[in-house]
């Protein structure tokens, strides 16, 4: 008996290769559900969940050295000023023939013009600006940002201050020779002689501090975290940290409220009044 073969007749296919895989027959059609599989998967909640909160702890640990890094750059700026101001200062003295300019602000004190003027705050500002070009030491830096730490009160004209023993206030005498100085060649040991701190505040006057009592007179400047920056004559800056838990607490508790003198509070062995006693006034005006 003969076998009959069959042929079977194959659908004609029309494959583009270029286009991707060819399919035949009943696979012509690509599976809906493998397509969409191949396409972007969305967050689930959770997912969303642990990513913020990934942000939330870097910004946490991040934000506080921005922080610093950002303190940091206000009390370089800072610095600079004081060393600015502190060449100032010592121009004026090569010009005058060593003698030191008037430490008080805005006080013409036995006719010294002032090392500057404070604007009265209803003035306007252009009456404003030339009050202050009338400051002795505006000759010798003529940029008013250099007058004032930038973290400094806002609106002030003046931020820092001479300390009384540099031709501020006299205390009408009674201070041995050498500690209230009006020449530059009766400073002993300039490196060791504050002129300029940052009181971060206007201040008429001079700033100061008790020469022969355990005390401070003027409110503490508490600047750049907790502590101030300083000049001295020699033309180098410091940037000092309080280290006494009672320097701290009178700074935090005096310096924003208004400015109030000669404080009845004694602080016997503070380290951080006797180091600014000693800077001030060149030696302690009593036995340690």
């Amino acid at each position: 008996m003969a076998t009959v073969k069959a042929e079977v007749e194959r659908p004609t296919t029309h494959c583009d290769l270029r286009a991707g895989p060819c399919l035949e027959g009943p696979d012509r059609r690509p599976n809906s559900r493998t397509a969409s599989s191949r396409g972007t998967r969305a967050f689930t909640l959770i997912e969303l969940l642990v990513v913020i909160a990934v942000i939330a702890v870097l910004m946490a640990i991040l934000m506080p050295a921005l922080q610093r890094a950002r303190e940091q750059g206000k009390r370089a700026s800072c610095l600079s000023n004081v060393k600015q101001l502190l060449l100032a200062w010592t121009m004026y003295a090569d010009d005058f023939d060593g003698k030191i300019v008037n430490g008080s602000a805005s006080w013409n004190a036995g006719g010294e013009n002032p090392w500057t003027w404070i604007p009265p705050r209803d003035t306007s500002p252009e009456e404003a600006r030339k009050t202050f070009e009338r400051g002795a030491l505006y000759k010798y830096c003529s940029t008013p940002q250099i007058f004032k730490c930038p973290t400094g009160i806002p609106g002030e004209w003046a931020t820092y201050a001479i300390v009384d023993a540099m031709n501020g206030h006299a205390w009408g005498g009674g201070l041995p020779k050498g500690v209230w100085v009006k020449r530059r060649d009766d400073i002993r040991h300039p490196s060791r002689r504050i002129v300029f701190i940052d009181e971060g505040r206007l201040s008429f006057g001079s700033w100061t501090v008790y020469y022969n009592e355990e005390r401070w007179w003027d409110p503490v400047p508490l600047r750049h975290g907790k502590g101030t920056t300083f000049s001295f004559a020699d033309g180098h800056a410091e940037d000092r940290r309080w280290l006494d838990t009672r320097t701290i607490e009178m700074a935090e508790r005096t310096w924003k409220t208004d400015p109030v003198t000669g404080f009845q509070e004694e602080h016997p062995n503070n380290e951080d009044l006797r180091w600014v006693q000693r800077g001030v006034w060149g030696k302690l005006g009593y036995e340690p």
